[in-house]
């Protein structure tokens, strides 16, 4: 679904200026593009715009979606435990988040950059006194040790964990595909087919060889999308030195161990600012996606009507078959399906002025 919106994004924009349709002279993409032969900009500007609104919804309908996991942090994180949003926890958080907002506002150059670093970290350290940090996971953790492969047994194959696992994996491409179009808009970097084609195959590969030692699937996670936003550190080398202190992290649990520290509510604090971060990211999108025009009104509208059903009403998919409430339970799965379905409704489907590349991935 990613792929079709953006290679229909990827074809507009090659004719799209500040204000409208590149004139010919500008378009070298789509030498057959018969508008552009003629002198004429591209009529599908209405189109690439459309494709737009698909492309910010998603972004914005993700923070949406997932701004459930911080405030359930800030509350405690076990909802069956009998303290689960009591005061003492959503005290913290609102410390955390308050502490963040200071080094935002007062902080300068570096302090400035970790100013959620410095939230959580001064977070822990307040939750301490108060014997709301538990140690229990330091004392009982090995110094090193290297994670078994197939520690749970020889894996099973049958054929319906295969196909419900299928649609899972449908669903996390989903929202591996919304973090990297806002990562892209963050960045002020497009993110293009190819590059979500490989940040899905590297999700895939991560997917297939972490069970072997006890991982579980991947996705891209929301929250560091929020870091890149507030920190405004975008070097892939840094992702990579970040990547290899996971490795040596999980060599020597009790370095984990210490990170594990944190205190559920201090990251519910941090949380609301970095999936906060991402919805802005979708409305900064949102601007540039021609809500002048009613057909995208309209798909912005249903499609966040369909992303928004299943945090306002969660049973509201309780009797359906069970592939559907996997599909249609997550509202960033379910908005990002309808959404694509509307552009390809509106704007592709009967229409003699389709996009080349929105032609090629038909």
């Amino acid at each position: 679904m990613a792929q079709l919106v953006l290679e229909t994004v990827e074809g507009s924009r090659a004719h799209m200026g500040s204000t409208g349709p590149r004139p010919a002279a500008q378009c070298g993409r789509f030498p057959h593009c018969r508008p552009c032969v003629r002198g004429r900009g591209h009529r599908s500007w209405s189109s690439g715009r459309s494709a737009l609104s698909g492309v910010a919804y998603i972004g914005g309908v993700c923070a949406l979606a997932l701004i459930q996991v911080p405030v359930a942090w800030a509350q405690g994180g076990d909802a069956g435990a009998a303290d689960f949003g009591a005061m003492k926890h959503l005290a913290l958080a609102g410390f955390t988040l308050a502490v963040i907002l200071l080094f935002q506002r007062f902080g300068r150059g570096f302090l400035k950059q970790v100013a959620l670093l410095l939230g959580l970290f001064i977070g822990t350290l307040a939750a301490i006194p108060f014997g709301m940090a538990d140690f229990s996971a330091l004392r009982e953790a090995p110094v090193a040790a290297l994670p078994s492969p197939f520690a749970f047994g020889a894996p099973e194959f049958q054929p319906a964990a295969i196909l419900s696992l299928c649609i899972v994996m449908l669903v996390l491409m989903t929202e591996s595909s919304a973090g990297m179009l806002a990562l892209g808009e963050i960045c002020d970097r497009r993110s293009d087919g190819g590059t979500i084609t490989r940040g899905l195959r590297t999700d895939g590969i991560a997917t297939l060889i972490g069970p072997v030692f006890g991982g579980f699937p991947t996705s891209a996670f929301a929250q560091n999308v929020g870091v890149v936003t507030l920190t405004r550190v975008r070097s892939r080398y840094v992702v990579a030195v970040a990547g290899g202190t996971l490795l040596i992290l999980g060599a020597f649990p009790v370095l984990g161990a210490v990170v594990s520290l944190v205190p559920m509510p201090v990251l519910g604090g941090a949380g609301i600012v970095l999936f906060g971060s991402i919805a802005v990211s979708g409305i900064r999108t949102l601007s540039e996606a021609g809500l002048d025009d009613s057909s995208n009104i309209i798909l912005v509208a249903v499609a966040l009507g369909a992303g928004i059903i299943p945090l306002a009403a969660p049973t509201f998919y309780a009797d359906s078959p069970a592939w559907a409430q996997t599909v249609l339970g997550s509202g960033i799965s379910a908005g990002a399906l309808v959404a694509v379905l509307l552009n390809l409704f509106f704007h592709h489907l009967g229409t003699r002025s389709r996009p080349a590349v929105a032609l090629k991935s038909s």
